[in-house]
């Protein structure tokens, strides 16, 4: 797509007002030119959820590419409503990192420019409010608390279902612990992996969601850790990771708050353990984020928990005969890097019979606060994920992936297509098939 083509305006025309630009060129964020690489050879539409669900180029990542390089420019400003509707709907997945032969930085792009755009227009009441309750712990502990609530009394399960009240019942009920096997566990010790003097140490990283609606798969963590051989700590003081305020553009309390993470964890152990991809993102890259060398030292030591368990292996387990659709979580596999160690881990598990299903690579429409500001596009991403579920043969008996966003979006998009499918994080059928196998202690 040429330059000043298809930039956003209703009337399909270009709007230029370079002659008064919203900021001097040296304001202009720095990270733009990671999308200078671009020659708009569209590689990238295919792996783009969002414009295989309009059609429209203005959002795909070419086509909003050409919207951030004349925002740097000065001819489009971040107030004109059509530019925020396009940059606004990118659901932020990287899917067109990979598949880009040139190596743009979309991700760094995108950063930037919702930065700009949140300082120009601010953010949505109802970002404003989500952002609100992450940024301080009273509040996310009272409002998952509530949340886990509806969980346990089965009113979630009861209400989920299509539409948008629904589909947050939904979402609340995918949080469910997910029983596949034997839970007793038997009264034989865990063998050692390493010896003891070279036993690594590991902090657990908590954060809010996780901490409250997800604490089985912390528990699932730390005992499948040291199941191989790892020594779980606990870190006091943590925060939020900040990856919410930071898809948003609110940098300054995206900082704040890893600020807060790095002093607390500290040196305390040898790496930090985290069993949510977006949390995992943005912790691993707190070094571009602070750009100080605690910072770095932090990030450096951050793993996804699949990550070390494959390290070791993993140990394997008891046999669970069960067919498992794995889902790749998009900032385990774009953002980090991580393809597979979560296969290897549910490989660890004898008789499990792994699925990868069309479309298992692409996006569920989660996106963090996306399914709450953007309801219809999430719900348009996820269809096509639902369809593949169904259509599988065999039809899964579990769907797994490692990101509370796509454990709880997936969840309520099965509900609501009427599916009796569980989804489940991993390290939680690991879990399950390591209490079979007894190598937990009573």
């Amino acid at each position: 797509m040429p330059e000043g083509q298809g930039t956003g305006r209703p009337d399909g025309q270009t709007d230029r007002r370079s002659a008064e630009p919203s900021f001097r060129p040296s304001d202009r964020p720095t990270v733009y030119p990671t999308l200078d690489p671009c020659v708009h050879c569209g590689f990238c539409l295919p792996a783009c959820p969002t414009y295989l669900a309009t059609g429209d180029e203005n959002d795909s990542p070419r086509g909003r590419i050409v919207l951030m390089r004349a925002l740097e420019r000065g001819e489009l400003q971040p107030t004109d409503p059509a530019v925020r509707t396009h940059l606004d709907a990118c659901l932020g997945c990287r899917g067109c990192e990979p598949a880009c032969p040139s190596g743009v930085g979309y991700g760094r792009g995108l950063e930037a420019a919702r930065r700009q755009l949140a300082d120009a227009n601010g953010i949505s009441g109802l970002a404003k409010a989500a952002l609100r309750v992450f940024s301080r712990e009273p509040l996310w502990r009272v409002a998952f608390g509530a949340a886990k609530v509806l969980r346990s009394s089965g009113v979630a399960d009861l209400l989920a279902g299509p539409g948008r009240l629904r589909m947050a019942m939904g979402m609340v009920a995918g949080t469910l612990p997910v029983r596949v096997g034997p839970m007793e566990v038997a009264a034989r010790p865990a063998r050692p992996i390493f010896p003891a003097s070279d036993r690594p140490t590991v902090a657990l990283f908590r954060g809010c969601v996780m901490d409250v609606l997800f604490s089985h798969v912390h528990d699932a963590t730390r005992r499948t850790l040291e199941a191989n051989g790892y020594r779980v700590v606990e870190v006091e003081r943590q925060a939020c990771c900040g990856a919410p305020h930071e898809h948003s553009g609110v940098t300054d309390e995206a900082r704040r708050l890893a600020r807060v993470n790095v002093q607390a964890f500290g040196t305390a152990a040898d790496f930090v353990v985290v069993d949510s991809a977006g949390c995992g993102a943005l912790l691993k890259d707190y070094g571009h984020l602070l750009d100080t060398d605690a910072a770095r030292g932090f990030a450096a030591r951050v793993k996804d928990v699949s990550e070390l368990l494959a390290m070791t292996g993993p140990l394997p387990g008891a046999p669970l005969a069960i067919d498992v659709a794995y889902d790749a979580p998009c900032h385990l596999q774009h953002a980090q890097g991580v393809h597979a160690e979560p296969l290897a881990v549910l490989r660890a598990i004898p008789g499990l019979r792994l699925q990868l299903l069309p479309g298992h690579d692409r996006c569920c429409g989660s996106a963090g606060t996306y399914s709450l500001t953007h309801p219809e596009m999430s719900n348009l991403v996820l269809d096509e994920k639902i369809a593949a579920f169904r259509n599988a043969a065999p039809r899964p008996s579990v769907i797994a992936t490692g990101n509370p966003g796509c454990l709880m979006q997936i969840g309520a998009g099965l509900r609501a297509a009427g599916l009796d499918i569980p989804v489940a994080h991993p390290v939680e059928l690991l879990d399950q098939s390591y209490r079979a196998a007894g190598w937990y202690e009573a």
